[in-house]
């Protein structure tokens, strides 16, 4: 945790960035880089959909969430992909189960 799901990228393209990916929002969240989870969601099109990438995670200050958005940017955009959506999803501490239990 967190979670950051590319959706409509080649997995040879994702292997390619994801070291940089993972240190790069590890470093901005100041959280270890063996809990950035990166995904390849699996998708079909069925109306005009753009590539993506959805982040899971808790609110961080708002200056945080910023640095990660423009950072993966940066990446994407010096590899080509410079019209993707990012965009996070909240994630509450207390409604996070490990094991059965919330986090909090």
């Amino acid at each position: 945790m967190p979670y950051l799901r590319f959706k409509g990228f080649s997995e040879v393209f994702l292997e390619e960035i994801t070291p940089t990916v993972v240190e790069t929002f590890a470093g901005i969240v100041q959280i270890p880089k063996e809990i950035v989870k990166i995904e390849q969601l699996p998708y079909r099109i069925i109306t005009n959909t753009p590539l993506s990438v959805e982040i899971l995670m808790f609110q961080r200050a708002q200056e945080t969430h910023d640095a990660i958005a423009a950072s993966i940017h940066q990446i994407l955009s010096e590899h080509g992909y410079r019209n993707v959506h990012i965009f996070f999803v909240i994630l509450n501490r207390n409604l996070y189960y490990k094991e059965g239990r919330p986090l909090e």
